[in-house]
């Protein structure tokens, strides 16, 4: 169908600014949390040991994740029912609220036990807002790019978040450069979460002036909105699901090493300066954030199967040599390290975007996507920061967090390996999916999603 597959060139470019700010915003809210892990730990939990401090921080920023399902559960189908815009504002401002919140909350010294339930629930609420976003912005700005560039635009999603997050790392740099020690512990870590006000805002105001998506408008045309998207899509879109827990998992693990457990990891289990330690951590995504347009193009072109398994072999081959280098506790090398995650994290990522996609039937494609997204970052990719710190602890080695990625790397490179479909060709409005392996094949007859 036209509208569909070719776009229009001006307003795709409005929906690309919108879904960027809005994503930003989103990532932003989300990831600052885990730039001032190591404070908050500190100030929300008792004990004297900082390492204790920062496990049960971390935990609080893995139980935002536990909660990503069900936020997939609740947006996944107003998406489908009522449309991809209203499941995105009602994202945008949830996290911006419970962010804000989280700038507010008094802390243990002051109302004791009741500042870390405080802060664990404003994290639930984070992570139901969560839930939808990722994927809710994946069908948003693909379902209307061109199928040769869908992955190009769909990169704009990997390298906001990574913006977003390099924003936080850069402001948190700032803070701690410009503030004592005591005054980041005593207002310092709150400037971040206070801005999330006027960018909740922002998102919002921008989202809501938006129109649907050309699929969701001929879905409603032709009164194929499914009434209960959950219950169908989990009948048909099953082997779809499965596979995108295994290559959400990588994707989202790896995401959440570079983007919050290095900067603690650096801080904690090195000793490095909190300024030195965010510097790197910055410079690692801001390499990441400019690699993904790259992956976008070469997925494009050479298809999301093949980048997505070499991106897993990636995660399989490297994590145990780049966190030896960083170990040495030389700059260079460890930002040389940062690159090669950042580069095999690009190629993962981006193709996760649009193979959230192109895998699903449009009817059910929000509900059944973010059920395999969110289940794999919930169970597997979220607790990553908190089981990195505890196998470093653990095992007192600096190496030991690798074991981890390279655990769950190994494991999904088997189902992706065997059973991941070439999607690049897959009609967006179509209820069927092509499953087979060959870029080559993908004109084929498709078959009904599983």
């Amino acid at each position: 169908m036209a509208t569909v597959e070719q776009g229009k060139p001006r307003r795709l470019g409005q929906v690309a600014l919108a879904v960027g700010i809005g994503n930003f915003m989103e990532w932003y809210d989300f990831a600052v949390y885990g730039f001032f892990a190591v404070v908050i730990g500190q100030l929300f939990f008792v004990g004297d040991d900082p390492v204790v401090a920062l496990l049960a921080s971390l935990g609080v920023f893995a139980v935002g994740f536990f909660f990503r399902p069900l936020g997939g559960l609740i947006l996944g189908p107003i998406g489908d029912r009522y449309g991809r815009r209203v499941a995105l504002s009602i994202s945008v401002l949830a996290m911006g609220a419970a962010t804000l919140v989280i700038g507010f909350l008094p802390t243990y010294s002051s109302i004791g036990i009741w500042a870390p339930v405080l802060l664990v629930l404003m994290r639930c609420i984070q992570g139901l807002s969560a839930g939808g976003e990722w994927t809710g912005s994946a069908a948003f700005l693909i379902e209307g790019a061109p199928k040769d560039r869908r992955a190009r635009y769909g990169s704009l999603i990997s390298a906001t978040a990574a913006l977003a997050t390099l924003a936080g790392s850069m402001l948190a740099l700032l803070l701690n450069s410009v503030l004592t020690d005591a005054q980041v512990e005593s207002f310092g870590w709150r400037i971040p979460f206070w801005l999330a006000a006027p960018l909740a805002v922002v998102g919002l105001l921008i989202r809501l002036r938006l129109d649907e998506t050309p699929v969701f408008i001929e879905l409603q045309a032709q009164a194929k909105v499914a009434k209960s998207p959950l219950s169908k899509g989990a009948k048909r879109n099953l082997k779809a699901i499965l596979l995108t827990i295994a290559f959400a998992a990588v994707q989202g693990l790896g995401y959440y090493y570079l983007a919050t457990y290095v900067v603690n990891h650096l801080q904690v289990s090195l000793k490095l300066p909190r300024s030195e330690a965010l510097f790197l951590a910055g410079a690692g995504l801001l390499m990441y954030m400019c690699m993904c347009p790259l992956a976008g193009w070469l997925s494009d072109r050479l298809g999301r199967r093949r980048l997505n398994i070499i991106g897993t072999v990636g995660y399989v081959l490297l994590p145990v040599p780049v966190f030896a280098l960083i170990g040495l506790g030389n700059p260079a090398l460890t930002i040389f390290g940062l690159f090669l995650l950042g580069a095999t994290q690009s190629l993962v990522s981006v193709t996760t975007v649009v193979m959230l996609v192109e895998l699903f039937p449009a009817s059910t494609r929000s509900s059944s996507s973010a059920i395999g997204f969110n289940i794999a970052l919930a169970f597997i990719a979220g607790p990553g920061p908190y089981i990195g710190a505890w196998l470093a602890r653990s095992l007192s080695s600096s190496v030991a967090p690798a074991f981890y990625q390279v655990a769950v790397a190994l494991i999904a490179l088997v189902a992706v390996a065997k059973w991941l479909p070439e999607s690049s060709n897959n009609d967006l409005s179509a209820e069927v999916v092509n499953w087979d392996r060959s870029k080559a094949a993908s004109g084929a007859e498709p078959v009904l999603a599983n």
